[in-house]
């Protein structure tokens, strides 16, 4: 795929020259460049990282990978950092709307891109496929003849879509825009009660089972992404200003975009759980923002949750006008989480 032509949005996933794999990050980047986060490693640059990795092994191609056991804690990203200032510099960016180093490769470092609905389209006209391949294309057919969502509005993730699936593989749909979202989201759960699919625990975060399901014996997970006219942000349209970590409860006053990454929700009743400062006092938060994708969809409308992150001010450069915002997976503490929470 050519690079001009890509807009790159949440979950892409791309491929370097270097033989790393990477997963595009949100919606706002520089123009020649692409937040992202480090999925895969080739095993032959296993000894330049002092991390934990799982056993499995994948290939791609020629190309055995090998993934960290932990993708998102700051610890690691702190140690990615530092290998790749010292051997991939173009890995690297200092954001001066963040005021911090990020993990933001330069678009000539990209050798391929991987993106759901194309890899989705490229599986479903292949001839050979095998069970895993075909249980993907059956399930996607099925809840889009049962939800009435186009085909052209799914997509695939992970190791299926990247050609490099193993037997424990799981499928991971995606669905493009909110509507089509929570449209999935009911029809998932009608089928559920019809015995069709099956409920999946995988965390607490999820423990009402809406993402994780399963058919025909496989486990799968769907994750929304926004679609094209959903995007209302560009880079360096906000800036933001880290404050302080604060602890809190709070209750969920909107969730239409808590199906994205970054998830976003509107909250009201803020009750802070430590001793509140007087900075805190002055700036209560209108939303709490998740970087982290295991907090998607995981409190809805009306209901309340407990929020451990960091407060930020967010200045919008085109009007002049600021906010403040709590975010969870800032990377600067391992104890972040949103967690639902009965009211008390």
């Amino acid at each position: 795929m050519a690079m001009p032509t890509w807009t790159s949005r949440d979950g892409d996933a791309f491929l370097t020259h270097e033989g790393f794999i990477f997963y595009t990050f949100g919606y706002e980047h520089p123009a020649s460049r692409v937040f992202a986060f480090l999925k895969y490693i080739p095993s032959r640059l296993r000894n330049l990282f002092t991390i934990d990795y799982l056993p499995t092994r994948w290939k791609l191609g020629s190309s055995e990978l090998i993934r960290p056991r932990h993708l998102y804690s700051s610890g690691n990203f702190r140690k990615y950092a530092e290998v790749f200032r010292r051997n991939f510099p173009d890995y690297l960016y200092y954001c001066p709307h963040r005021e911090k180093e990020v993990i933001c490769l330069t678009r000539n470092a990209i050798r391929r891109v991987y993106t759901p609905n194309e890899r989705l389209k490229v599986l479903a006209k292949r001839r050979n496929r095998n069970r895993l391949q075909d249980l993907a294309v059956e399930l996607v057919s099925s809840l889009s003849e049962a939800s009435d969502i186009a085909l052209d509005d799914f997509g695939l993730h992970g190791s299926i879509a990247l050609g490099m699936a193993t037997s424990q593989s799981d499928i991971d749909l995606v669905v493009y825009g909110a509507d089509n979202f929570r449209r999935l989201e009911t029809t998932v759960t009608k089928l559920a009660l019809e015995g069709a699919l099956k409920p999946v625990l995988f965390n607490r975060a999820e423990s009402n089972g809406t993402l994780h399901r399963e058919f025909n014996g496989k486990a799968f997970i769907y994750n929304a992404v926004r679609k094209i006219e959903e995007i209302h942000d560009g880079y360096g349209d906000l800036k933001y200003r880290v404050m302080m970590p604060v602890k809190f409860r709070c209750r969920v006053t909107a969730d239409d975009d808590a199906m994205f990454r970054p998830a976003i929700y509107k909250i009201g009743d803020y009750q802070p759980l430590n001793s509140r400062s007087q900075m805190e006092r002055s700036r209560t938060p209108e939303s709490v923002v998740s970087m982290i994708g295991l907090y998607r969809n995981a409190v809805r409308k009306g209901e309340y949750a407990e929020v451990s992150g960091v407060l930020e001010e967010v200045e919008d450069q085109r009007t002049g006008g600021t906010m403040f915002q709590v975010v969870v997976g800032s990377g600067s503490n391992q104890d972040e989480y949103i967690r639902r929470v009965f009211r008390t």
